[in-house]
């Protein structure tokens, strides 16, 4: 299966054709304002408001043999720890090998940017490079995915 952390996700398209290509049920997850998918492969899952209650519903849910799509850190990190495969929006790939040092970063940030509040952002916009790699890492993670659960 595949989890997409889905709100303010640029990618559910492509999610969504990895998923009729390799004919994997996808889960978009998010708290409202997504029309659902006439895909019958594709089920969107709308939870309530509140902080971080997609991404509980996720990381309860990610297992072995799963990809979940998020450029959400601690999702990321429980979804790793489960043994589920981790994409990023961009198409980099959250692992066990990096998974602590890309947390540390994110907390990192986090007090640096609470420290000066003139450090906001991240300054780099999505491009159709990052779409590309999306698409190139999303098909490969599910197929490694597959074999996982195998």
């Amino acid at each position: 299966m595949i989890y997409v952390d889905a709100d303010a996700c640029p990618v559910k398209t492509e999610a969504e054709q990895v998923a009729t290509r390799l004919r994997v049920k996808l889960f978009l997850v998010c708290n409202g304002g997504l029309r659902p998918s006439a895909n019958p492969l594709v089920e969107t899952v709308f939870v309530p408001d509140g902080p971080d209650v997609a991404d509980m519903w996720i990381a309860d849910r990610a297992k072995a043999g799963d990809v979940v799509v998020t450029d959400d850190i601690p999702l990321a990190a429980r979804a790793v720890e489960n043994g589920a495969r981790v994409i990023k929006h961009n198409g980099e790939a959250l692992t066990p090998a990096n998974i602590g040092t890309v947390l540390a970063t994110r907390d990192l940030m986090t007090d640096l940017r609470a420290a000066d509040p003139f450090r906001q952002g991240s300054g780099k916009g999505f491009t159709k490079a990052d779409r590309s790699r999306f698409l190139d890492a999303l098909d490969r993670a599910v197929r490694a995915a597959q074999r996982d659960a195998t």
